[in-house]
């Protein structure tokens, strides 16, 4: 299990890193780029985090847990890009391979929860 979950660490670290790096690039003289930009922020940063917390759990139950959340901020995180999107702060071109890496992020852990899940059983 530890060498998919440091694939898992590594690629929300990464993702949370451009999430941050693409909403500091976009004007900040709009309270919806900021407000906006500020949650996705947060949603892509708990993502790592939560996976983070699932390798030092206590127990399985707790390693779900966490990889629950880090489903759950996944997909938060895709909204957020969604709306970003909709509004026009952003073009579909400039977050094709962002929004294409957080879905994949959500078939990963979908299929840590499930197997997780499976093997508490």
């Amino acid at each position: 299990m530890e060498g998919k979950n440091q694939d898992i660490e590594e690629r929300t670290f990464k993702f949370a890193v451009r999430v941050i790096k693409m909403v500091t690039s976009l004007s900040r003289n709009n309270v919806v780029t900021w407000k906006l930009g500020g949650q996705l922020i947060d949603s892509s940063a708990s993502i790592n985090s939560n996976v983070v917390q699932a390798k030092a759990a206590v127990s399985k139950a707790d390693f779900t847990n966490h990889m629950r959340i880090a489903r759950k901020e996944a997909k938060e995180s895709q909204r957020w890009i969604q709306m970003l999107i909709a509004i026009g702060i952003v073009s579909k071109q400039q977050t094709k391979l962002l929004l294409r890496e957080c879905t994949e992020i959500v078939s990963i852990l979908y299929a840590i929860v499930k197997t997780s899940e499976k093997n508490k059983k």
